[in-house]
């Protein structure tokens, strides 16, 4: 296996968290006595780019088809981060209702609905129908297509470029990265701005949030390497936030490398030199990781055979990627967690891919009155407290396992 941006070969092992189906694969009840495809979730990381990644054993047009699971518009969270940055952008750069805005996994629209209220254009390029076509719904002009070289040409060859070009949590999403930023650079306009935002790896290995690991999550990205993977293009980094969403993200700003418009801010560098700091350039601070992963493992597991064998009801809210992935490294089945509540309908009636726990609606919760019920998606944990609260009522009790097991 070889780097997927410098094509060094990979030699050294950052984390292998077994095998599992890809995350976003729920199954339908006619399903479950079906063979499953498991994959393996062996992290690697480059020992000349420090880019770590995983191999695309799940193909991504297999992974991002008609059925795909996740539908953005479902956490108030998101949307609130969505409508904030919108302000953000057009207070910053001033678009108005001549520019023209392109997201990249535009999803359901949850984002372009804020620019488009404005009465700025927007359009959206979005692999999986289902979600496009909900974008659709929110008068959304949306491309059904992977993003990439080709499909940058054809916009571009057609008079669509971009002079805000986004994407929010897709840039790890993208298995061949060199041709997913070479179309950036085709489909910016040449005052354009590109703004990106992903999970920071810095903060995946402090925090310890090996859940984020999936396999629609081909690499795993700090700034510095980011950084060089735009310059190789012909792009330039002018600035950059550390935002906490999902539970540390960046947030990168670029441009065209031949456009000096721009004062390149402190930030870069301060940034660079934390991670130089942390130990990102350093093979050392891979090589612990594994223990973390599985000290998480066994305390969860510990949690839930104890209050199992107490008698104790233990339930989980949100079908989220991460769940899954801690789920299956852990092996938990329906005989420690019951249920699995979600407010998406696109999720409830179906099943967990690989542990086949049933997803269903909030009722299910006031029915049962569940003793603790475990929030998977860890960075809506005040969101999904808020929400339930009520399970006070019967003296439940919330549950996270990652970083570390806690009880609230």
């Amino acid at each position: 296996m070889n780097c997927r941006f410098c094509n060094n070969k990979l030699s050294h092992e950052f984390v292998d968290l077994g095998f599992s189906p890809p995350s976003n694969s729920f199954l339908r009840a006619e399903q479950l006595n079906e063979p499953e495809t498991f994959y393996p979730l062996r992290i690697m990381v480059c020992d000349n780019c420090f880019l770590v990644q995983i191999g695309e054993f799940a193909k991504h047009d297999e992974i991002f088809n008609g059925d795909y699971a996740y539908f953005s518009s479902f956490s108030k969270t998101w949307l609130d981060h969505a409508k904030a940055y919108t302000e953000l952008m057009v207070e910053k750069f001033g678009f108005n209702e001549t520019s023209q805005i392109i997201e990249v996994a535009s999803n359901d629209g949850y984002l372009l609905q804020y620019f488009k209220n404005k009465g700025i254009p927007v359009l959206g390029i979005e692999p999986t129908a289902n979600t496009a076509a909900a974008a659709k719904e929110k008068g959304i002009d949306s491309v059904i297509d992977f993003f990439g070289v080709r499909l940058a040409k054809k916009l571009a060859n057609e008079g669509t470029m971009a002079d805000l070009l986004l994407g929010n949590n897709v840039l790890a999403h993208v298995p061949d990265i060199n041709d997913f930023v070479a179309g950036i650079k085709i489909i910016l306009k040449a005052r354009g701005v590109i703004t990106f935002e992903f999970p920071h790896l810095l903060q995946m290995i402090d925090k310890n949030q090996f859940d984020t690991i999936y396999h629609e999550h081909f690499s795993y990205l700090s700034f510095g390497t980011v950084k060089q993977i735009f310059e190789h293009h012909g792009l330039e980094m002018f600035d950059v936030e550390e935002i906490n969403t999902h539970g540390g993200s960046l947030r990168i700003y670029a441009k065209h490398a031949e456009d000096n418009a721009r004062v390149i801010s402190s930030n870069v560098k301060a940034l660079l030199e934390k991670e130089i700091a942390f130990g990102l350039t350093n093979l050392t601070v891979y090589n612990d990781y594994q223990a973390k992963s599985e000290k998480v493992k066994n305390d969860f597991l510990e949690f839930l055979i104890r209050v199992h064998k107490e008698g104790k009801t233990v339930a989980a809210y949100g079908a989220a990627a991460k769940g899954n992935t801690l789920l299956n490294f852990c092996g938990v089945r329906k005989d420690l967690i019951n249920f699995v509540v979600d407010a998406s309908p696109h999720k409830q009636g179906k099943y967990l891919p690989g542990i086949h726990i049933a997803v269903v609606n909030e009722q299910k919760i006031k029915e049962v009155k569940p003793d603790y019920i475990v929030i998977l998606p860890w960075n809506l944990k005040e969101e999904v407290q808020a929400q339930l609260n009520y399970i006070r009522e019967w003296n439940g009790q919330f549950v996270v396992a990652v970083p570390n097991l806690e009880i609230i």
